[in-house]
């Protein structure tokens, strides 16, 4: 009987409110779920990627091939498609990727559809040129805070911003819903302002000290050292001197995916 119920001469009743409102199952994963797959050297790629597909859009260029586009960010085309992949670009046979397309593809898997606040913590040299850095607003993270804990700074305006106290961070972070924090802090104060960032809803860091920040787990520490990444360059060009004499001349340059000789591009 149920199943003839509401079928006379060829008609159906009307769907009921269920019937209506039942979402469609998702035919494919959703930008969130591709995110989650895509390893994090592969991440840092697709920021790279951004970064020359963007100048290229300034540029007016409307199509390239991925061997162009590899060319241009310093990786191998085998290495880029794979890259593109995770976020489900393939491009076009004979055409290649459409550049609007694919930016806003990258974009949407960084979670760049939307503006980050910034706060910087440490006005020193650093911090000065961090505050004071025009692109920043332009690639979607205005900076909205600033902190110090030298009297001198407080309350003086830097890139238009006046410099508040670190003990105020856990307030202003929250008031003005900063998603991003950067230390420019002294080693020995960095854990310090850490903990103030975090308290404040702070849960993405860019560390520039040299120390471990210890956080909770479901905050994301990115740390950036420049005498570590000094280091590394110093071991490669000791690398080419020993190639040079060994062989009589220098080895050329190994595009291994990361940057030349394995040094990230973009930092």
């Amino acid at each position: 009987m149920a199943a003839a119920r509401g079928q006379r001469g060829g008609e159906r009743d009307a769907p009921s409110a269920a019937e209506v409102t039942m979402p469609i199952p998702p035919v494919s994963d959703t930008p969130m779920q591709r995110a989650r797959a895509i390893p994090e050297a592969a991440v840092a790629r697709l920021a790279v990627y951004l970064r020359v597909l963007s100048g290229m859009a300034e540029q007016g260029t409307v199509t390239l091939s991925s061997e162009e586009l590899a060319a241009a960010a310093g990786v191998n085309s085998a290495k880029l498609r794979k890259d593109l992949s995770y976020i489900g670009s393939y491009g076009t046979r004979g055409v290649g990727y459409e550049v609007s397309v694919l930016v806003d593809q990258i974009e949407r898997i960084l979670g760049l559809t939307r503006n980050h606040s910034v706060a910087v913590v440490g006005i020193g040299n650093l911090g000065h040129a961090l505050a004071n850095y025009g692109g920043f607003p332009s690639r979607g993270f205005p900076v909205a805070a600033l902190f110090d804990v030298d009297p001198d700074l407080v309350g003086v305006p830097v890139g238009g911003l006046p410099v508040s106290h670190i003990d105020d961070i856990p307030r202003i972070c929250a008031e003005r819903e900063v998603s991003i924090g950067v230390i420019a802090t002294p080693p020995a104060a960095a854990q310090a302002v850490c903990d103030r960032l975090v308290a404040g809803g702070v849960a993405s860091i860019v560390n520039f000290a040299p120390v471990v920040l210890q956080v909770p787990d479901h905050v994301e520490v990115r740390k950036v050292d420049l005498a570590v990444e000094l280091q590394i360059l110093s071991f490669h060009v000791a690398r080419r001197a020993d190639s040079m004499n060994v062989n009589g001349t220098a080895m050329p340059p190994k595009m291994n995916g990361a940057g030349v000789d394995g040094v990230v591009i973009g930092r």
